[in-house]
C-alpha cells in the first residue's frame, strides 16, 4: 500500500483543462439511461482541477454528434493533455514505485504464514501478475474512451462512469452510482489505511517505551497520544507544506526496512523447518494481505495522466512491468525470508519480530513508525480532498473554511476512534484488502472492460474477453467475501477472549 501516495500525483493539481460544452448534433435528442441521461460524462464535472489522486473530477464535458460511439483514430489525446510539469519515464517509475511500497511490505512475512512457505511464493507472483494485469486493463480502457470521446485524460472514476455510459443500455443509469462506488471505495481504503498506520505506529512505540517504563500503557492509550498530534498536522490543506515530511518519512522507512533485512537474513533456519503450505481456510487471510500490500491501482491514473509520454505507461516493455515487476519481486523476498526466519511467532509486522532489548533494533522500530506517522498526513489528504469536493458546493462560501476544518478533525478522529475498536493489526490489513482493493483491483477494471468492448470492438473469438473478464469478477468477489468473513472471524475471536 502506498507509502507517499500523493509524491507523484500532485505535479498538477492546479492546472485546469478547457470547459468544453455539452450538446448534441442537429435533432438529436438525449438518449441512454433513465430520464434520458446522455451517454457523455456530466456538465457538472466543468471546471475542476486535475486531481491530485485517482478519485477526483476532471472537466471532461464534450460534444458529440448522434452515432458517434467509435474511436476516433485521428484523435490523439495525449497530444491535447495540459500538465504544467510532465513527469519522465524514469521519474513515473520511481513515483509507482513510491505509490507502492509501503507500510504493507512489512506486512509480507505475515502472509506468508497463512500460506506455507512455498506456496506463499507462487502465490504472491500470480495475485501480483493478476493486479498488475488489471492496471492495464483499467489504462487501456481510459486510452480508448479518451480517443472514443475525445477527452485529454481522465482519473479512475471518470473512466468507470463514461465506460457505464458507453456500455450496454441496462448500465447507463448506474453511471452515477459506479463513479460514487468508486470514489466511496478509494475513500475507505484510505482512511482504512490511515487507521492502519495508528495501530502500526502505537504498536512500535510501545514495544519500546515498554522496556523503559515500569508502569505499562496500552495499546488503545498509546492509539489516542498518537492520534492528538496529528488532529493539528491533517489541518494544513496546501500540499507543499507536507513535502518535507514526505521525504523524512521516505529515507527513515528506506534506512529501516535496509536495516531489518539485516536482521532477517542473518541466522536462517532451513526451508524444510517451515511448511510448505497451510490449511485452505487460512488462505483469505494471505489474499487479503497480500492484495492490500501490492495494489496500487489507486494511484495509477494520476500517474499515467501525469507522463511525458503516456503511451510508454502500459505495454511490453513499459514503466508499469518494469515498475510492478520490481514491487512484486521486493515484497516476494520480504515475505519469503522473513517467514523463513521468524516461522509461526511472525507478527503481522516484521518489525515487532525484532529484538526489544537490542538498541539497534529500537531504533527501526521508531524510526519506521515515525515515517508511517508523517505519511498518515500524506495517505489523508486524498479522502479529504475527495470528500470535500463532494460536499464543498453544498455549504455556504462564508462557512467553507470552517466546514472544512471541521471534516478534517472528525475524518481523524474517527480513524482514531476505528483504531482503538480495533487495535489488531493483522485482520485489519486483510480486511482493508478483500473489502477495497479486492473491489477496485480487480472486479472494477474487469467490469470496464466489459462496458467498454460490448460493441466495439467486441469481446473476440468465443467471447473470450467475457469469459477472462468473468473470472477475474468471481476472483475478486470470492477474495471479497472470504477475506471479509475470516477478518470478522478474528476480531470475533480477539474481543471473545477479552484481549
Amino acid at each position: 500500500m502506498t507509502l507517499a501516495v500523493i509524491s507523484g500525483s500532485g505535479t498538477a493539481c492546479d492546472t485546469k483543462i478547457p470547459t468544453v460544452t455539452a450538446g448534441y448534433g442537429e435533432n438529436e435528442k438525449p438518449k441512454g439511461g433513465k430520464g434520458g441521461q446522455s451517454k457523455f460524462i456530466r456538465s457538472d464535472m466543468a471546471d475542476v482541477p486535475v486531481q491530485q489522486a485517482a478519485g477526483s473530477t476532471l472537466p471532461l464535458v464534450i460534444s458529440r454528434k448522434k452515432g458517434d460511439d467509435s474511436e476516433d483514430g485521428n484523435y490523439n489525446p495525449f497530444e491535447h493533455r495540459k500538465v504544467e510539469h510532465p513527469t519522465s519515464d524514469l521519474e513515473t517509475f520511481v513515483h509507482l514505485l513510491k505509490g507502492s511500497l509501503g507500510s504493507g511490505i512489512l506486512a509480507m512475512p505475515m502472509a506468508f504464514s497463512h500460506a506455507g512457505l512455498w506456496f506463499g511464493l507462487v502465490a504472491t507472483f500470480a495475485v501480483g501478475t493478476l493486479c498488475t494485469y488489471c492496471v492495464h486493463i483499467l489504462v487501456k480502457c481510459a486510452h480508448i474512451l479518451c480517443r472514443r470521446r475525445k477527452i485529454p485524460m481522465m482519473g479512475f472514476a471518470d473512466v468507470a462512469e463514461q465506460a457505464f455510459l458507453d456500455g450496454p443500455p441496462a448500465l447507463n443509469r448506474w453511471s452515477r452510482f459506479i463513479r460514487f462506488m468508486v470514489n466511496t471505495f478509494l475513500v475507505i481504503d484510505l482512511l482504512g489505511c490511515c487507521c492502519i498506520y495508528l495501530v502500526f505506529v502505537a504498536t512500535n512505540v510501545e514495544q519500546v517505551v515498554r522496556v523503559y517504563m515500569e508502569t505499562e500503557l496500552s495499546i488503545r492509550v498509546w492509539i489516542m497520544i498518537v492520534t492528538a498530534p496529528l488532529i493539528f498536522m491533517c489541518l494544513v490543506r496546501n500540499l507543499k507544506f507536507l513535502t518535507p515530511f514526505s521525504m523524512i518519512a521516505n529515507i527513515l522507512m528506506f534506512v529501516g526496512i535496509v536495516i531489518t533485512f539485516i536482521y532477517m537474513f542473518s541466522d536462517i533456519p532451513a526451508p524444510v523447518e517451515r511448511p510448505g503450505i497451510v490449511s485452505v481456510t487460512e488462505w483469505p487471510l494471505f489474499f487479503g494481505t497480500v492484495i492490500f500490500a501490492l495494489e496500487g491501482i489507486g494511484v495509477v491514473m494520476s500517474l499515467e495522466n501525469d507522463m511525458k509520454n503516456p503511451s510508454h505507461f502500459i505495454g511490453c516493455p513499459s514503466v508499469l512491468n518494469f515498475g510492478m515487476g520490481l514491487v512484486i519481486a521486493l515484497y516476494t523476498l520480504v515475505g519469503f525470508f522473513g517467514f523463513l526466519k521468524y516461522g509461526p511467532e511472525t507478527q503481522a509486522s516484521i518489525t515487532l519480530n525484532l529484538p526489544l532489548e537490542d538498541k539497534l533494533a529500537q531504533s527501526v522500530k521508531l524510526m519506521i513508525a515515525i515515517a508511517i506517522f508523517f505519511t498518515f498526513t500524506l495517505q489523508f489528504y486524498v479522502p479529504v480532498t475527495i470528500l470535500w469536493k463532494g460536499l464543498e458546493h453544498k455549504i455556504r462560501p462564508e462557512k467553507q473554511n470552517i466546514s472544512e476544518y471541521g471534516l478534517r478533525v472528525f475524518l481523524v478522529l474517527l480513524c482514531g476512534g476505528i483504531a482503538v475498536a480495533l487495535p489488531n493489526l493483522g485482520p485489519f490489513i486483510s480486511l482493508i484488502g478483500a473489502v477495497c482493493l479486492s473491489t477496485l483491483g480487480m472486479i472494477v477494471p474487469a467490469t470496464i472492460e466489459l462496458a467498454v468492448y460490448h460493441e466495439d470492438p467486441g469481446y473476440g473469438r468465443f467471447n473470450w474477453r467475457l469469459w477472462k473478464n468473468s473470472g477475474l469478477i468471481l476472483f475478486g468477489v470470492v477474495g471479497f467475501v472470504a477475506g471479509t468473513y475470516v477478518s470478522i472471524i478474528e476480531f470475533h475471536a480477539e474481543f471473545s477472549s477479552g484481549h
